[in-house]
């Protein structure tokens, strides 16, 4: 997610600053009830979300906004589904606008929207089978649903974002979705396990831009609008999908080699009108943050990279192709920790959220090859880490509750986990090891178990040694030293 530690600050600030009406029902994530869990994913941290059988293939997303800055959207989704199981019936995470209609294979079907587990519930004519595939089309239009951010006791909405324009500047809307928000706005299984591809169109007035996650195609025009299409050919987890609606100007550059076997990434951002040319300039720099994080994690995995700006002071995220980033985080270290997120949890996304410290940590030990990179001292950047962490306290790797998703340790243990791995194994394994790790993973699901077992194997049984006690040991390990 984004460089710790300003997330909870930024966050009840952005609360303010985002305005929903006070008539929209903030939820937390319910706990599924007996006969509920049975059929979710069950994962430890949200174990109401998912459907366990089901395989969301493909989702072909339509949405109209008609006044940027209003929570108010249209939209018609249609999910290419398939299963690991046979199932009498599909359960959607949905907390949404007003469903208006729902096809099965283009034939009209029985619905009903289940608030309390946050659930659209279809009945198929006949169950959907293994080895079979079905189209299910939903249309509903009004105002998303909100969910609390697990993170804090104030409650902080994630899902679909709404700025009413104000200070001279247009209104806008985007999507902030991580850990558990993309149900707000789109029915989904939304759990990262459950990787998709997407189609993206969104139709806007003719005089806003949409930026959305994937590789952008022509844009038609007609009775004042816009209509936008985008192409996520490579699945993603749902959080991951980035949607933005502003008065954007969107800047090109030269395509950086450094895709799979050497293809061309496209490089577009979208800025801000007022965006000051020392910030353009940071994020100018991504050609060169390609370059380096490729040479040690392997061939960036999408066809796509660039930032997104946008005005409230939040978090960033690293919405697939397409981070999203507010201005006061405009810094070199957001945009190269947003940049590995790529890898890590945008392509190797998590069989479950208390393993997301795979995808902080990688991102953040990113921070650090990117500092050594520079010319920097990447091992006092690791004992600054260190410190951190003997002063503030720190756990087991694998998260036990949500508040600790996104704390230090997910973050800077999680880092000088990998730290710990390289002074162990030295820096050519340690970069063959990063490799092999993403060529193994790319496009697949991975839990701490699962990592811990491909360390064994690739790193033998020294890396798993060094490891070991960074993700287990309650206490604090000694800082691991990495000579150059």
């Amino acid at each position: 997610m984004r460089p710790f530690p300003k997330r909870r600050a930024l966050f009840v600030l952005s609360a303010l600053l985002i305005g929903l009406s006070s008539a929209t029902q903030t939820l937390p994530t319910p706990p599924p009830r007996p006969a509920e869990a049975a059929r979710t994913l069950n994962d430890p941290i949200f174990p109401g979300l998912g459907q366990l059988g089901l395989d969301v293939r493909h989702y072909d997303v339509a949405l109209t906004v008609e006044e940027p800055g209003s929570p108010t959207l249209r939209g018609v989704v249609t999910l290419t589904l398939g299963a690991t199981r046979p199932l009498g019936e599909v359960r959607l995470d949905f907390l949404g606008p007003t469903v208006t209609a729902v096809r099965w294979n283009d034939r009209a079907v029985p619905f009903r929207v289940d608030v309390g587990a946050q659930k659209l519930v279809v009945t198929p004519p006949s169950p959907l089978l293994t080895g079979q595939e079905a189209r299910l089309t939903v249309e509903y239009q009004g105002r998303p649903g909100v969910v609390r951010d697990p993170d804090f006791s104030t409650p902080v909405e994630l899902g679909w974002q709404s700025v009413p324009a104000a200070g001279g500047l247009p209104g806008a809307n985007f999507t902030l979705s991580e850990p558990n928000g993309t149900h707000t706005f789109l029915p989904s299984n939304d759990h990262p396990s459950d990787q998709a591809t997407f189609t993206t169109r969104v139709t806007v007035p003719a005089d806003y831009t949409v930026a959305a996650s994937g590789v952008e195609g022509p844009v038609s025009s007609g009775n004042g609008t816009r209509t936008f299409v985008f192409t996520q050919a490579q699945p993603i987890p749902t959080y991951a999908l980035g949607i933005l609606v502003n008065r954007f100007e969107r800047v090109t550059g030269p395509a950086v080699p450094v895709g799979v076997n050497g293809s061309p990434v496209a490089r577009r951002d979208y800025f801000l009108a007022d965006t000051p040319q020392t910030t353009r300039t940071i994020f100018s720099r991504a050609d060169e943050m390609l370059r380096v994080l490729s040479g040690w994690f392997g061939p960036y995995p999408f066809a796509a990279y660039g930032v997104a700006l946008v005005t409230p002071r939040l978090p960033a995220l690293e919405t697939a192709t397409l981070s999203t980033i507010p201005p006061n985080l405009s810094t070199e270290r957001a945009a190269v920790h947003e940049l590995a997120h790529q890898w890590f949890g945008n392509d190797i996304s998590l069989a479950g959220w208390a393993d997301v410290w795979l995808n902080e940590g990688f991102a953040a030990y990113s921070e650090l090859l990117w500092t050594e990179a520079q010319g920097g001292d990447g091992q006092a950047y690791a004992a600054r880490w260190y410190a951190n962490l003997e002063r503030q306290g720190t756990r087991p790797l694998p998260a036990r509750r949500a508040e600790q998703l996104f704390d230090l340790s997910a973050y800077q243990r999680g880092a000088l986990a990998l730290h710990a791995l390289r002074a162990a194994i030295g820096d050519a394994a340690f970069r063959d090891f990063l490799r092999a790790y993403t060529a193994r993973f790319s496009g697949r699901s991975v839990d701490t178990a699962a990592f811990l077992a491909f360390a064994r194997t690739q790193a033998g049984t020294a890396g798993e040694a060094a490891l070991r006690p960074w993700v287990e040991s309650p206490g604090l390990p000694p800082l691991p030293v990495v000579e150059r």
